[in-house]
């Protein structure tokens, strides 16, 4: 198995249906965890709990996401999210998906790569986003 960072195709297709509304109340961005065993890349399609991680004050399908900002940079649409904390976990994560949860089948947007199993134990577990820059963002669309 293997987590390969990456921005979902489907995800792409499903901007141009207007599946994603990164600005409506009514669509909600989760981050789920995910353990080496999982299998998600570019074409990962929706959440699945297949190799998702678990441990004490983790739930299944993760924590919501906030501060979903849209923006522009140059030529480069962007958006960021404020960095998430699961607090006081027990879990072992080598990657996570970003998916909105509000849409119908739960899609995905992108997989994260962590490079490394990163483990919390009984502490706090912490997604740090990138800067909010056309180069850097999270999401971008050059």
């Amino acid at each position: 198995m293997a987590i390969s960072q990456a921005m979902c195709t489907s995800f792409k297709k499903e901007l141009l249906e207007a599946k994603h509304n990164f600005t409506a109340a009514s669509n909600v961005f989760k981050l789920a965890l995910y353990t080496s065993s999982a299998s998600l890349g570019a074409a990962t399609t929706a959440y699945t709990t297949s190799g998702e991680s678990s441990g004490t004050g983790y739930t299944a399908k993760g924590e919501f996401l906030t501060s979903v900002t849209p923006t522009s940079s140059g030529t480069t649409g962007l958006t960021d999210f404020n960095d998430l904390t699961f607090s006081s976990v027990s879990v072992t994560a080598r990657g996570a998906m970003i998916f909105n949860e509000a849409a119908s089948g739960d899609p995905s947007v992108c997989i994260l790569d962590f490079g490394a199993d990163k483990i919390s134990t009984a502490g706090d577990f912490t997604i740090t986003f990138p800067t909010a820059d056309a180069s850097n963002a999270i999401i971008r669309i050059a």
